[in-house]
């Protein structure tokens, strides 16, 4: 009987581990080229990772968080996650594992505690890994939501400063310093006028900041400037054409949402307002064939 047991524990936490393994790569994302900024984009002059303290021979979590940093190769995916985040001081990716950890172990315990199964607790302890992941990617999304509604008009003040004469790194300083308010895409431009000034190239820090923003119309933004450094063309014209690129899409985007929304208000009109009207309509009827035993009329 113990055998037995003993058997179904470990194919339980095969199993387990199967599962984990099939939803880490399926949430993976795609591996940059080996010539891609993006392996070093998180990393600025004076940076440490938040796992470089681990230790292998430490105590438990340490040896666990140890073993998913560099067995599982969390490091870098969280390194990035954090990076999208605006690479706040808490969480830190360090932080971002213990969550995760901490989802799991929670998880896994009620899962037991509630159906008194070893199998479905190991089961749903590495899904329950991933539970935080949507969270921080919830949060990311917003930031580049914020991101990119000021994008236009920072392009638009780029245009007319650059006009004016100045380079336009010069002009995105000038920006950023007159900004009352700064907003997570200042920031990071700011961030990008640091590093040129701790020595990155200028065409290297314009792509971090490709990199730590996440979004296709900052890239092409980059491509924009980098293009025009090399052929020597007019910066200002592309970044007008460019800026009313961006907002002739926000107008189609809102155009599709607003086409999109009677569809989707079918949903609720189903589920909710359909019965609530038939309800009321046929509960005097129902009533009275209870009541009275005929319809009343």
């Amino acid at each position: 009987m113990q055998l037995t047991q003993f058997i179904l524990l470990a194919v339980a936490f095969l199993g387990s581990m199967a599962v984990f393994t099939l939803i880490q790569r399926l949430l993976a994302p795609p591996t940059d080229e080996p010539t891609s900024l993006a392996r070093i984009t998180g990393k600025t002059v004076g940076d440490v990772s938040a796992f470089e303290s681990l230790n292998p021979q430490g105590s438990l979590m340490e040896r666990l968080d140890f073993f998913l940093v560099n067995s599982v190769r969390l490091g870098p995916k969280l390194e990035q996650l954090h990076m999208l985040l605006g690479k706040p001081e808490k969480p830190n990716p360090l932080h971002l594992l213990h969550y995760k950890e901490i989802c799991m172990g929670v998880t896994g315990g009620f899962v037991y505690f509630m159906t008194e199964s070893i199998f479905l607790g190991l089961v749903a302890a590495p899904v329950a890994f991933f539970l935080p992941d949507f969270y921080y990617k919830g949060q990311v999304q917003d930031r580049q939501r914020e991101i990119i509604r000021n994008f236009p008009a920072l392009v638009d003040l780029a245009a007319l400063t650059i006009e004016s004469g100045l380079d336009y790194m010069t002009a995105f300083e000038r920006i950023i310093s007159t900004a009352q308010r700064k907003t997570e895409l200042e920031r990071e431009m700011e961030k990008t006028i640091s590093e040129v000034s701790l020595g990155y190239s200028r065409r290297d820090a314009l792509r971090r900041l490709a990199m730590r923003t996440g979004l296709q119309d900052v890239r092409s933004f980059v491509g924009l400037i980098v293009q025009s450094d090399e052929l020597g063309t007019s910066l200002v014209e592309l970044l007008r054409n460019f800026s009313a690129d961006l907002r002739f899409r926000r107008l189609n985007n809102a155009e599709k949402a607003a086409a999109q929304a009677s569809t989707k208000m079918l949903i609720p009109i189903f589920f909710f307002i359909f019965p609530t009207v038939f309800i009321l309509m046929l509960s005097p009827m129902v009533l009275s064939i209870f009541q009275k035993g005929g319809l009343g009329f």
